[in-house]
């Protein structure tokens, strides 16, 4: 995935990203207000050389200062120094305890020490510091060497007492928001790319290269209005169902033209992929160019297109298979056009005998002989092995894909069982495409949409449907 892949995962999923910010700001804040507030009060000593009377003794006393100035941070936080302080302050505390309060700290380079003490009180910070660096001289007098008169050759001097904190020091809330609000936002886009990364799901045209180099014939998005109205094509021909579906329709006629193909089966890999409302609307706006088509519901075990349809159902494909009926009696016309609809008729017990028998191979040439295309609506190839018998039989394969629940497994198994049966697939339909994965297809969208809202009414829009229809006959008169 390129850079602008990632990009779109953020843009898609910023809604995921700004709700895990916001919880973990949520939580930073919660703790950053549910700890005690601590204050720090610091003060400073300036260790120096004294009773030097000549420079060498002077540089010896400086020396040994810097070279001592670590120890005697050390001793800073010994009960040497902080027993004294307990008692004098009266803490409720041990050394070991102060100790975790206050640390010494000697900067490089030089003879000072800072005493720095955290507590919960302030006050009782400054009080402490005082007290520390007081004992801390004392003490550092007591263990620096003595000179030959028996005075000390090195003295702590105060040089800053600690004052009263004006302000907590920690917990520091601005900074810890501005953690909280930075931990939040990479951990939003790393869920979010992870979530992609394992997402095997099909969702746009990326998601199929990733799978197969068979073309992409048409890109149908989602339309939660689509069960209520299947048949698109004649209920809302400007809608954007409509336009794709014709763009599916103008891309497989050039692939017809280029494989001198008649006879199109349309499948998927699982069910609810939307292969049978695809194969209608196609059959319908090939009839809409100019062409007489027959539309076959060779789907035995759950025919559904007679009810998409709104025709009768009861005898159709299995009735003419059987030799119980002649196919002109029972192929019904689609309201005014040139469809002309083979319902499947009585589920057989055998549909994949029935689908792969001679009859069928006979029927097929019929048809094709009868009708300038024929479009034949198969079961998913997964589950049963019926798309693939009738794939061998018809010119050409048309697979759809539904983003809505297909798998890059799901899809390239499929796939592997028409290649193994030796079945041409010419394109793939990617249906129930999402709006935030339309992608270059938004155009048409907003085109669409412009003209929905002019108010135009339904006779006009129909007509300015069969001018395009008119237009696709021109090309198809061209081409032939």
């Amino acid at each position: 995935m390129d850079l602008r892949g990632y990009l779109k995962v953020l843009q898609r999923r910023w809604i995921s990203i700004l709700v895990i910010t916001l919880a973990t700001v949520a939580v930073a804040a919660g703790v950053t207000f549910a700890l005690t507030p601590q204050y720090t009060a610091s003060t400073r000593l300036f260790f120096g050389v004294q009773g030097a009377t000549t420079g060498s003794d002077l540089a010896q006393g400086s020396t040994f200062a810097e070279n001592q100035l670590t120890s005697y941070a050390q001793v800073a936080t010994s009960p040497l120094v902080l027993q004294p302080v307990i008692s004098k302050l009266g803490l409720q505390t041990t050394p070991d305890g102060l100790a975790q309060q206050v640390s010494a700290y000697a900067p490089t380079d030089t003879v000072i020490i800072q005493v720095t003490v955290n507590d919960t009180n302030p006050q009782r910070a400054a009080d402490i510091a005082n007290a520390v660096g007081e004992q801390l001289a004392s003490v550092a007098s007591d263990l620096s060497p003595r000179r030959q008169d028996g005075s000390q050759a090195v003295k702590a001097t105060i040089l800053s007492p600690a004052q009263l904190p004006t302000g907590q020091s920690s917990p520091n809330i601005l900074r810890n928001i501005a953690a909280g609000l930075i931990l939040g936002l990479l951990l939003g886009i790393a869920v979010a790319i992870v979530r992609r990364l394992l997402d095997t799901g099909v969702r746009n045209e990326t998601d199929l290269e990733q799978v197969t180099d068979v073309p992409v014939l048409g890109v149908v998005p989602f339309d939660s209005d689509a069960d209520a109205h299947p048949v698109v094509i004649r209920d809302d021909p400007l809608s954007v169902r409509s336009e794709a579906l014709r763009r599916v329709r103008t891309n497989l006629q050039f692939v017809e033209a280029a494989e001198h193909s008649r006879s199109v089966v349309v499948t998927s890999s699982i069910p609810g992929e939307g292969k049978t409302t695809a194969a209608l609307n196609l059959a319908l706006s090939l009839a809409d160019a100019g062409l007489s088509v027959a539309l076959v519901d060779a789907d035995l075990r759950r025919p559904s297109l007679a009810r998409f349809a709104g025709i009768e159902g009861s005898v159709g494909l299995t009735t003419v298979l059987i030799g119980e009926a002649n196919l002109d009696d029972v192929l019904q016309p689609y309201g005014d056009t040139s469809l002309r609809v083979l319902p499947a008729g009585q589920v057989p017990p055998n549909p994949s005998e029935l689908l792969g028998s001679g009859a069928m191979a006979e029927l097929l040439e019929r048809l094709t002989a009868q009708f300038d295309m024929v479009v034949l609506d198969s079961p998913p190839l997964l589950p049963v092995t019926d798309g693939a018998i009738l794939g061998r039989l018809a010119g050409t394969t048309l697979l759809v894909a539904g983003a809505d629940r297909l798998h890059r497994t799901q899809l390239r198994a499929a796939l592997e069982s028409l290649s193994t049966a030796g079945v041409h697939v010419s394109g793939i339909v990617l249906n129930k495409v999402a709006a935030h994965n339309f992608g270059p297809y938004e155009y048409g969208y907003t085109y669409s949409q412009r003209g929905a809202q002019t108010g135009a009414s339904v006779p006009a829009r129909r007509a300015e449907a069969r001018a395009a229809s008119d237009a696709d006959k021109e090309v198809e008169h061209a081409r032939g």
